[in-house]
């Protein structure tokens, strides 16, 4: 897969950015993004209030980035760093490449072409000779 690292034009400045299949991905570490229901997400015990806040604040600047992407006719894809330790590394590139594959054939066989549907002979075949 060709990509780019961290396009600067784009909203959100993604991780990764595969123009081919125009799809983004951003690599989110789990503490900074809030990733719910995750053992590395959990909040210090200390200033509660500033840190509850700020993953807020990027959790709401995330959503804001890839709606804008959306709009722009990309897809976005997340990948948190937990699905990137060893144990499951293996399973989730195989599904992003799955993702990527799929993302690629919807898009380029909307444009099919399509035979026209009375049958029409070539203007090199003979018609009618005995």
């Amino acid at each position: 897969f060709r990509y780019r690292l961290n396009h600067p034009r784009l909203p959100g400045r993604p991780d990764i950015v595969m123009r081919k299949y125009r799809t983004v991905v951003f690599v989110n570490g789990c503490f900074w993004h809030g990733h719910e229901g995750c053992q590395y997400y959990r909040l210090p015990k200390t200033n509660t209030d500033f840190w509850h806040a700020k993953i807020e604040r990027n959790r709401e600047r995330d959503r804001k980035e890839q709606k804008r992407l959306a709009e722009m006719g990309w897809h976005c894809i997340t990948i948190w760093e937990c699905q990137l330790k060893p144990a499951i590394r293996q399973q989730t590139l195989e599904s992003l490449v799955f993702t990527l594959n799929h993302i690629f054939l919807n898009d380029h066989t909307t444009h099919r072409y399509q035979l026209p549907e009375e049958e029409s002979s070539m203007a090199a075949e003979p018609h009618n000779i005995p």
